[in-house]
């Protein structure tokens, strides 16, 4: 994990994060200066950023949204007021409206971005400055320091190129807190094709399918969904999952509900996102859970190694076939 510290000092009114990266500062410089890496990590897991405007100069501005899995949006912007080509750049960060203008009921704030080299590599430190006790408190009240650990963790996988990264990691699981779970997988072969398994009846029934000997049976996919597979042909077996889809952000971002279907008590809601680069496409699937027991029941039927036996067959039946 990146972030090696957060601390408040209300005394100097600052928020101060730091993180330690195994990459050059030329390529920290460039995650953070260039919009579509920004993207990947700027944003907690669950709210990842689009940013509409990057007008990378002294007096220009950088509009963004953060959006959730149920599309509610919480936007920002900044005004970038000092720029040290490679080294550091300052902005006045503030939340925005619909228009992506500050919001005066909102406390603005000025945040130092400065890049080093270390032994291992470089480091990020970014101090925020408020204004106020009272707007540092309403920050933090907001989860301002849990958030950004969470996003800045997602760093390694933005300065590192994806088969790098992933090589012979095949589907990771990482346990974010009681109740969410971020799940990777990278797969051989391009997004749209990718989204497209993830979303075609025919080509789901190739590849979805879990350990060797099941079949899917039924497979509906739209605004609601509902898979049932059943194993060696034998119909007491078949059991399945249904749900809603709640966000669909072809081919980037597909969110939905699942629960099993028969069964009572709260659905998941799972949220997956499509990244590609040089032909390859990141799978990242987040669940939040109803609660830790759940999780830990779910993630005790060796659902990460039926995941993995599907992606295999994903790669090998569709995209190498295509």
């Amino acid at each position: 994990m990146p972030v090696t510290d957060i601390t408040t000092d209300t005394e100097n009114l600052t928020m101060t994060l730091t993180a330690d990266v195994d990459a050059s500062v030329d390529r920290l410089w460039r995650a953070f200066t260039q919009p579509r890496q920004l993207e990947r990590f700027w944003g907690p897991p669950g709210w990842p950023a689009t940013f509409t405007e990057f007008d990378f100069t002294v007096g220009g501005r950088a509009r963004y949204a953060m959006t959730s899995p149920q599309g509610e949006k919480s936007r920002g912007t900044w005004e970038f007021l000092a720029i040290d080509e490679g080294r550091s750049f300052e902005v006045l960060d503030a939340f925005a409206d619909e228009d992506g203008q500050p919001i005066a009921e909102f406390p603005s704030m000025r945040m130092v971005f400065s890049f080093t080299e270390t032994a291992g590599g470089s480091r990020l430190s970014n101090v925020t400055y408020f204004t106020s006790a009272e707007a540092l408190e309403q920050v933090v009240a907001m989860g301002a320091v849990e958030g950004s650990r969470m996003a800045m963790d997602q760093l390694d996988t933005v300065l590192h190129s994806l088969r790098e990264w992933f090589q012979g990691k095949g589907t990771n699981v990482e346990l974010l807190d009681d109740t969410h779970v971020r799940i990777t997988r990278l797969v051989e072969g391009p997004r749209d094709l990718v989204w497209r398994a993830h979303h075609d009846p025919e080509l789901l029934k190739k590849w979805m399918l879990g350990p060797d000997g099941w079949s899917m049976v039924e497979c509906v996919v739209g605004d609601t969904y509902r898979y049932v597979w059943e194993e060696r042909g034998n119909p007491e077996s078949r059991f399945g999952f249904e749900g809603e889809t709640l966000l669909d952000d072809e081919p980037r971002r597909s969110v939905s509900t699942e629960k099993m279907i028969g069964m009572d008590g709260p659905s998941t809601t799972n949220d997956l996102q499509f990244y590609e680069e040089d032909g390859a496409t990141l799978l990242t699937l987040l669940i939040e859970y109803p609660d830790k027991e759940t999780r830990d029941m779910i993630l005790a039927t060796g659902m990460a190694d039926g995941m993995e036996t599907s992606y295999a067959r994903l790669e090998r039946e569709v995209l190498q076939a295509a």
